[in-house]
């Protein structure tokens, strides 16, 4: 990828992790906002919104840095495993392991009522259901159906090693950022999963059209001696 449609894309990324966490916010915290609108202090709901964006934004940056680091994983395993076919059930077993380990080590021990895991069991369904979203359109995309287990592998694996901050957390508003980080990461890591194949393309056309503007200069220098 090019500098240039680097920068455009981690430029996105950082847009759509701000912009996600503040509409979250706005309804998964609206109890710290409502007294701002309340009292007519909208200077301080506005600094609260900007602080959210801000937060996503930094996740944002967490989600871009696993996402290289995934890649870099990818081609690893792959290498290492010697069969694409080896390395998914590899990804699918982990899979299965970064699940069970939500579930009994990050949920269990905080989940004291009925209405805690009803909490944990919907942001379980967003992670896994923006999961399987992603994959069934990457597929579409790229008309590779051997990109559903990475994808698969990606959106909850590496999202969810992103997502440990909040999870290993013990404060008694815990659950809020629990609730409010992992939609910042989800969007972003769907974003970035998605568009990469586009900023690519992108990058190889600018260095083909690169390339022919440097031919016809020389061209040009040629025809000027001559």
């Amino acid at each position: 990828m090019t500098i240039r449609n680097w920068v455009k894309f981690a430029f996105w990324a950082l847009v759509i992790g701000g912009l996600v966490n503040a509409v979250a916010s706005l309804i998964i915290r609206w109890d710290f906002y409502q007294p701002y609108l309340a009292n007519g202090e909208i200077s301080e709901f506005l600094a609260a919104v900007v602080w959210n964006v801000v937060l996503g934004m930094t996740m944002s940056v967490m989600a871009q840095a696993g996402f290289f680091a995934y890649l870099t994983l990818h081609q690893v395993g792959v290498n290492i495993f010697r069969s694409l076919t080896l390395w998914n059930w590899i990804q699918i077993l982990l899979i299965i392991i970064v699940l069970v380990d939500i579930i009994v080590f990050r949920f269990a021990p905080g989940a004291s009522a009925a209405g805690e895991w009803l909490i944990y069991g919907f942001l379980l369904a967003v992670l896994v259901g923006a999961a399987i979203w992603t994959a069934i359109k990457k597929i579409k995309m790229t008309q590779k159906p051997h990109v559903l287990i990475s994808t698969l592998f990606f959106m909850i694996v590496i999202t969810s090693l992103e997502w440990i901050i909040a999870l290993m957390g013990r404060q008694d508003n815990i659950d809020v950022y629990v609730a409010l980080l992992l939609f910042p990461l989800v969007a972003v890591n769907a974003y970035q999963i998605l568009m990469l194949p586009k900023y690519n393309a992108q990058s190889e056309e600018d260095r083909k059209r690169l390339e022919e503007r440097r031919k016809a200069r020389k061209e040009a220098t040629k025809t000027a001696k001559a």
